[in-house]
C-alpha cells in the first residue's frame, strides 16, 4: 500500500481533491463500477463522462472534470496518461534484474557494458557492442558487427543484423545473393519489439536513431535509416536504402518501397502502400498511397 502523498510528489499535478490519509493498492483500468476505494485509474478527455458513474477509487483525470464526489479521489494533471505512466514506473514495475543467462551464446570478441540482460538461448555473434542497461530477449540473434547502444530493449525471437534480400543475376541467368559487408547500428533508447527482422546494409550501416520505437513482426530492409522519435508499427515493411525522418508515425501493415525518402513529421497510415518520396509533413493513405494534404 502506497501513501497518496508519496504518490502525488512523484505526479506533476495541478490539484488534489480528496482523502489526505489514503492508501494506494494497485492501478486499474477506469472503471465507472468499481467497489474497491483503494484503486488508482486514470481517463482521457473522451471518456471522462465515465467519472459520472464513478463512486468509490482514485482517478487521474484533466480539469475538464469539476463535478467531484466526497466518496472519490481525483488527481487533476495536464496529461493524465503520462502522469499514469509515472505512477506505474515508479510504484508498480519491477526493476530489471541484470544478468546474463547461461544458456547464452556469445562470441568472446563481443564487447558487453556493464547492466545488461540477456535471455534465454539469445546468439550474439562476434565483433558485436552492447551498450549499457540494454535489454535482450530470449531466442535473439545479433549478428557480426551489430552495434547496439544505451538503454535499448529488444524483445524475444528477433534477427538484428542478417543477410538482406538483396541478388543479382550471374552469368548464366541465376540469381545469386550480394554480398552484405555493413552492419546495423541501433542507438540509444530504441526500443523493438518481438518477431522483427533488420538487416544489415550491403554497404554502410542500417541505422536506427535514438528514440526509434519498433513494434512486432516488423521488417526493415539493408540500408534504412530511421530518424530520431518515429514510430515503426507492427506488420510494416521498410524497403532497403529507405530513408525516414523524425518524429514519422508508420501505422500498421503500412509498406515503402525501397530507395524512398520519407521527411520529418510524415504519417503513414494503415495498410499504406508507399511508392513515392513523401514530403514533410504530409500524411498518407491507400494503395498506391496518396496525400490527404492535398
Amino acid at each position: 500500500m502506497i501513501p497518496i502523498n508519496k504518490i502525488l510528489q512523484s505526479i506533476p499535478h495541478q490539484l488534489y481533491v480528496g482523502n489526505a490519509d489514503l492508501y494506494i493498492a494497485a492501478p486499474s483500468p477506469i472503471d465507472p463500477h468499481n467497489t474497491n476505494p483503494n484503486l488508482i485509474m486514470w481517463v482521457n478527455d473522451k471518456n471522462i463522462s465515465l467519472l459520472d458513474q464513478l463512486e468509490v477509487g482514485t482517478v487521474i483525470c484533466s480539469k475538464q472534470f469539476s463535478n467531484y464526489k466526497k466518496t472519490c479521489n481525483y488527481i487533476i494533471v495536464e496529461n493524465p496518461r503520462l502522469a499514469f505512466k509515472i505512477l506505474i514506473e515508479k510504484f508498480f514495475v519491477e526493476e530489471e534484474n541484470y544478468e546474463i543467462s547461461t544458456t547464452a551464446q556469445i562470441h568472446p570478441s563481443v564487447v558487453i557494458s556493464d547492466k545488461v540482460s540477456v535471455g534465454h538461448h539469445v546468439v550474439i555473434e562476434k565483433d558485436a557492442v552492447i551498450g549499457h542497461h540494454t535489454v535482450i530477449g530470449s531466442n535473439t540473434v545479433i549478428k557480426n558487427k551489430t552495434i547496439i547502444g544505451n538503454y535499448v530493449k529488444i524483445g524475444s525471437n528477433n534477427t538484428i543484423g542478417g543477410v538482406g534480400f538483396g541478388y543479382e543475376k550471374d552469368i548464366e541467368g541465376n540469381y545469386s545473393i550480394m554480398p552484405h559487408l555493413g552492419n546495423v547500428v541501433i542507438e540509444d533508447f530504441v526500443e523493438i519489439g518481438n518477431n522483427t527482422c533488420i538487416d544489415r546494409a550491403v554497404m554502410g550501416s542500417t541505422v536506427l536513431h535514438e528514440h526509434v520505437k519498433v513494434d512486432n513482426l516488423v521488417h526493415i530492409a539493408h540500408g534504412v535509416t530511421i530518424g530520431k522519435n518515429s514510430l515503426i508499427i507492427a506488420n510494416a515493411m521498410i524497403g532497403g536504402s529507405t530513408h525516414i525522418g523524425e518524429n514519422v508515425w508508420f501505422a500498421p501493415s503500412a509498406s515503402v518501397l525501397n530507395k524512398k525518402n520519407i521527411a520529418n513529421n510524415v504519417t503513414i497510415g494503415m495498410g499504406a502502400v508507399v511508392l513515392k518520396d513523401v514530403k514533410e509533413g504530409e500524411v498518407i493513405v491507400g494503395n498506391p498511397g496518396k496525400s490527404l494534404n492535398k
